[in-house]
């Protein structure tokens, strides 16, 4: 059997070794460097940034750990050239293109945009065409931009790349998890930043805590932050751009050196003619069902192009599931139920399951927070303002959903999540016996609050309830 899969990011590599391994003939396109968004523009190097913002943001703690010193001067080109190095390290680290090749997959890199010719070939710029038995789309996606007059003065996250200095000011518009870390940085370099969302609230698809929270703490470092707001086009200025937006019937101006687009991730599936091939698609997306298969019964999509969850492990999980069900035959269905996912903000964000909004709609739940200010290592760090909320169904006793901001968020969640793959019981959770001390010790008081609540066993309270200052959540 032979197999084509279109797209060299997390989810067609894996479903071209998978389909290798599963006894395919395989050949994989990429339209660049393999490795995708993810290795090459996207979380491998902001991550990097994020890293550098966060060395410039610690200058501030200084005087609280008896440090002296003056604060550090951002050159950005020497500062987005560390993460290219960190994203070229990645891919010659991890030999993608050799470990591919030596798995037996025809790896084909800088080919352009592979499209279909018809609902078994896929041909390139230069004419190469390659005939398959099974095609797997993962094609991935692309920056969105608003639809309005001037979108072309706008950037991009991709457009960092390029900056030879940083701007003054600068509208990031959009603040979703990419919005808000683009803003987190660029402030944290000493940007004058203002956040433009059109929701009522940041990070509008998080739990409202969460949102609450990393407002006020966007607030407190300067970011000047707008919701409900509409923004209707761009103008060029000499020097800059002007922003024109709405808050409800109030027009508006912003004057800045830069406009950031984060205004969602467009799947890539308008560049490959899935119309030639019959592959239904909605908007930029390619449709598909429980088991990554399209309408074409030998085609089948994975990762960020089927507009799903677009995250790296659930890219590379879907990739594996059509890779089987492609070779092996539907057999396995892709479930999106426990993704841990966290943001490089400052300060950082992570969140597992449902929110509380939605866990209430479908279960009787118990909800704890512990926070930050309540233990060791977060006040030692000088980093006391966060939190941990667990929200369980009564009924079983299991973690629906988790969220958590403060140092660490992306890291901690994971646990969380582990937790919530075993089926954990609530009770189990709080007699994990944690490292001391750490931030994950916030997972394990929330969990002991819960028990106390629930009175499923008796569980003294080791820490004080009290607080001299009101908490943001309150």
């Amino acid at each position: 059997m032979r197999v084509v899969v279109i797209g060299g990011g997390p989810a067609g590599v894996s479903a071209a070794l998978h389909a290798a391994g599963l006894g395919a003939e395989v050949t994989l396109i990429e339209r660049g460097r393999v490795g995708g968004t993810a290795l090459n523009r996207g979380p491998a190097p902001v991550r990097t940034l994020a890293r550098a913002a966060r060395l410039v943001r610690d200058w501030s703690s200084w005087e609280a750990f008896g440090l002296r010193g003056t604060r550090p001067e951002v050159d950005v080109v020497a500062t987005l050239a560390n993460a290219q190095r960190v994203a070229a390290y990645l891919y010659e680290r991890k030999r993608m293109a050799d470990h591919i090749g030596s798995e037996g997959v025809d790896l084909v890199e800088e080919a352009g945009d592979a499209r279909f010719v018809d609902a078994n070939t896929v041909s390139v710029p230069d004419g190469r065409t390659w005939t398959g038995d099974r095609i797997i789309i993962a094609a991935g996606g692309k920056p969105g931009r608003l639809p309005i007059p001037g979108a072309e003065l706008g950037l991009t996250y991709e457009d960092l790349r390029g900056l030879t200095s940083l701007p003054e000011r600068v509208c990031v518009v959009g603040a979703a998890d990419t919005g808000c870390q683009l803003s987190s940085i660029l402030a944290d370099f000493g940007c004058e930043v203002t956040l433009v969302e059109y929701a009522p609230r940041i990070v509008a698809r998080s739990d409202v805590d969460v949102s609450i929270a990393l407002e006020h703490a966007f607030r407190k470092r300067g970011i000047s932050v707008v919701t409900s707001a509409a923004v209707h086009e761009l103008q060029a200025q000499q020097p800059g751009v002007r922003v024109l937006y709405r808050v409800d019937d109030e027009a508006r101006s912003l004057d800045v050196d830069a406009v950031f687009f984060a205004v969602g991730w467009p799947g890539n599936a308008d560049l490959i003619d899935c119309a030639a091939a019959g592959v239904v698609t909605d908007r930029s997306y390619v449709t598909v069902d429980a088991f990554t298969a399209t309408n074409v019964p030998h085609i089948f999509a994975a990762g960020d192009v089927d507009g799903n969850s677009m995250l790296v492990s659930s890219a590379t999980l879907e990739g594996r599931v059509a890779a089987e069900n492609a070779v092996l035959g539907r057999r396995r269905r892709v479930v999106h139920e426990i993704v841990p996912a966290g943001s490089f903000t400052d300060p950082e964000y992570g969140s597992v399951g449902l929110t509380e909004e939605q866990a209430r709609a479908r279960y009787d739940c118990a909800v704890a927070v512990a926070r930050y200010e309540d233990i060791l290592r977060p006040v030692a760090d000088g980093q006391p303002e966060g939190f941990c909320k667990l929200i369980v169904e009564t009924t079983r006793r299991h973690i629906v959903g988790a969220h958590v901001l403060g140092e660490y968020s992306a890291e901690v969640i994971q646990m969380v999540a582990t937790c919530m793959a075993a089926g954990m019981r609530i009770e189990d959770v709080a007699e994990l016996q944690f490292a001391f001390p750490t931030f994950t010790e916030g997972v394990n008081q929330a969990a002991q609050m819960v028990v106390n609540q629930l009175g499923v066993r008796p569980m003294p309270q080791l820490w004080s309830s009290l607080r001299s200052t009101p908490s943001v959540l309150e």
